[in-house]
């Protein structure tokens, strides 16, 4: 009997144990539930302390502090309130901040008393935004509500009588300036006005609604000269016979019309911009030349094409003409015209005539000295008069400058030189000894643009050709219709090393220069990153469909897609056929000029099997169920889940 109980007593001595142990570790586990039970309860009223404290309207110096959080809680039931949107480091902000202050104290003693308030435009970005602020310091009144731009000075008499007329319960925004058209009134508004600017918007765009303040503002001004310069809108959603009759595209779009017929509008979008368009454009698009010095003095000295439209008067038609065909190019080349017979003879013509030419210094044995257009009495039509000027507007080898060439130099192939270009008296001789060597390979390949470039002025281009420590004086380069760039392998520069290069070009033996980051090592996050080397083989792969946001790391409106994007690549990343990807379009090439960066961001569908069609994301929110919504309706290879069936 002794050993069994000594058994037992052994096995109740373990249970004993085991049950302590048991209670020890639950007793440390309530401890530790305890403890992390208090922290979260800390950290809820940390955060609830800081929610409560972005929600609290501070006071400083008798000026209100509103921020994103605590905004429309306190204007709800405000009828007036003076904002001022400001930067912390604006040198304008600091300096108006004293008269803030007076203004703060003027208008708290109102009968009503009417509240100020600043806003840091900097940290509350989502009022910023709201409130389309551009500048520093920024000041509007709201009145129930609604956002009144103050354009006055800023001092605290004329701030303070504003947001009093503001306050009066009367008080009504006056009528916009900017006229309404449909098509009741269209034509009849429009065929009048000697010049009139006239958008097309769509209620839903973010960049009209970004325009729409900025082009009142503009119609105010434009009001008030004499003549007066119309503003004008049309809602293109509403109208569309208007907008299909127009080809209006995309929104917004502005035309310029003159007695009913339109023309681009190719200006600025903010108030100063469009008012010194304006303004340029009521002006004639040619100026008369009266004297032959004027004519000679272009051609010895001058920098630009001439071109000179010569006629007996200006109640010669082919003179009205000449002026429509001018308004269509005139942010391009300047045009002149004459009724000078002294000028004609010079010129050999006779009146009726279009002569382009170039100044002496661009004209080569190769070439005519002058270009001669017969304009015919209603018979030649302003496009073919535009046509002529811009064929016969470069010489065989031009000077490509950074300011005014872009669209002149926008032809490809583009054949560019580039070495320290200076046309000043001491550096001609030595400037034209290399462009005489370029216009003997210019002229024995007339279906390519050839130009010389000034190194400085292109040292970013010449630099992601590769060329910036090639150690040669000369540079050569090709630009082609696709967007790709050929840097000529460096060496002494002649005639014949860059026939070779254009020849080689010509035969389809050179490899492009692609400007590319490194790739990336590890490209596992759910939005692929896309560089200039990986552009072909990730965007252009045919057996995938690829979204692909081309955007610049400074851009604002990047940053704030950046989380929407990465939602959306992770909403997606079960699908094997799908890719969501991002490249640094400013520092990696797009190795496809079916894919044209316009502006930031820009973002393209590329399906599988038609990379050279690929469809722009436009006109909608770059939020998650507008880009989702795109996605499924381009998408080719988009597979459904269980749970979606």
């Amino acid at each position: 009997m002794r050993p069994r109980k000594a058994c037992l007593l052994v096995l109740l001595l373990a249970l004993a144990q085991l049950l302590a142990a048991a209670s020890a570790q639950g007793t440390d586990e309530d401890s530790s539930n305890r403890e992390n039970a208090i922290e979260d309860e800390e950290e809820e009223e940390d955060e609830d302390d800081e929610e409560e404290e972005d929600l609290e309207v501070k006071e400083e110096n008798g000026v209100l502090v509103l921020n994103d959080a605590n905004f429309d809680n306190f204007v709800a039931d405000k009828d007036t309130v003076l904002l001022e949107f400001y930067a912390p480091w604006c040198g304008h902000c600091k300096q108006f901040a004293p008269e803030y202050e007076k203004i703060a104290s003027v208008l708290k003693d109102n009968d009503p008393p009417i509240a100020v308030a600043k806003i840091d435009a900097t940290s509350a970005s989502m009022l910023a935004s709201r409130f389309d602020v551009s500048g520093y310091p920024t000041i509007k009144i709201l009145k129930k509500g609604q956002a009144v731009d103050y354009e006055g000075s800023r001092t605290q008499e004329e701030i303070v009588a504003k947001v009093r007329e503001v306050s009066q319960p009367n008080w009504t925004p006056p009528p916009e300036v900017t006229l309404v058209l449909t098509k009741e009134n269209f034509d009849e508004v429009v065929n009048d006005a000697d010049i009139i600017l006239v958008e097309f918007y769509a209620p839903w765009c973010g960049h009209c609604k970004k325009l729409a303040p900025e082009y009142e503002k503009a119609a105010k001004e434009l009001s008030k000269r004499s003549p007066p310069i119309p503003l004008a809108k049309v809602d293109a959603t509403a109208e569309t016979d208007l907008a299909k009759r127009f080809d209006v595209s995309g929104y917004p779009t502005l035309k310029i019309f003159r007695k009913g017929k339109p023309f681009d509008y190719n200006g600025p979008r903010e108030k100063y911009g469009i008012v010194d368009y304006m303004i340029e454009q009521s002006g004639p698009p040619s100026k008369e030349i009266p004297a032959l010095k004027q004519v000679q003095d272009f051609l010895k000295d001058g920098d630009d094409v001439i071109i000179i439209g010569v006629f007996n008067g200006e109640s010669d038609p082919s003179y009205q003409q000449y002026q429509d065909a001018a308004n269509n190019l005139r942010e391009d080349y300047k045009f002149h015209h004459t009724f000078s017979t002294e000028i004609a003879k010079f010129l050999k013509v006779s009146p009726g005539k279009l002569v382009v030419m170039q100044p002496e210094k661009f004209q080569s044995k190769y070439e005519p000295r002058s270009n001669v257009m017969d304009i015919q009495q209603g018979s030649t039509e302003g496009s073919a008069i535009k046509d002529y000027v811009v064929k016969h507007a470069l010489p065989l080898v031009g000077h490509r400058k950074t300011s005014s060439d872009a669209k002149r130099y926008s032809k490809r192939p583009l054949v560019v030189v580039y070495y320290s270009v200076d046309f000043s008296f001491d550096y001609r001789a030595a400037t034209q000894f290399w462009r005489n060597k370029v216009l003997e390979v210019a002229k024995d390949f007339p279906e390519y643009t050839f130009a010389i470039a000034d190194e400085e002025d292109y040292a970013t281009e010449v630099k992601d050709l590769g060329l910036s420590e090639s150690g040669e004086d000369v540079n050569a380069a090709i630009l082609d219709e696709s967007g790709k760039k050929f840097a000529m392998e460096p060496e002494e520069f002649d005639s014949d090393t860059l026939r070779e290069f254009v020849t080689a070009f010509k035969k389809g033996k050179l490899k492009p220069v692609i400007k590319s980051q490194p790739v990336p090592k590890n490209n596992k996050g759910p939005v692929k990153v896309v560089v200039g080397k990986t552009f072909d083989s990730i965007v252009m792969d045919p057996k995938k469909d690829v979204l692909i946001e081309l955007y610049a790391p400074w851009c604002g409106h990047c940053k704030q897609l950046e989380p929407v994007y990465t939602s959306l690549a992770k909403k997606y990343k079960g699908q094997k056929g799908l890719v969501i990807a991002k490249m640094d379009a400013t520092a990696n090439d797009v190795t496809s000029d079916r894919y044209k960066v316009e502006g930031f961001p820009t973002i393209y569908f590329a399906p599988s099997g038609d990379k050279k069609n690929p469809i722009k994301f436009e006109g909608g929110d770059r939020d998650l169920e507008h880009l989702s919504k795109f996605v499924e309706e381009h998408a080719t290879k988009l597979s459904r889940t269980k749970e979606e069936l």
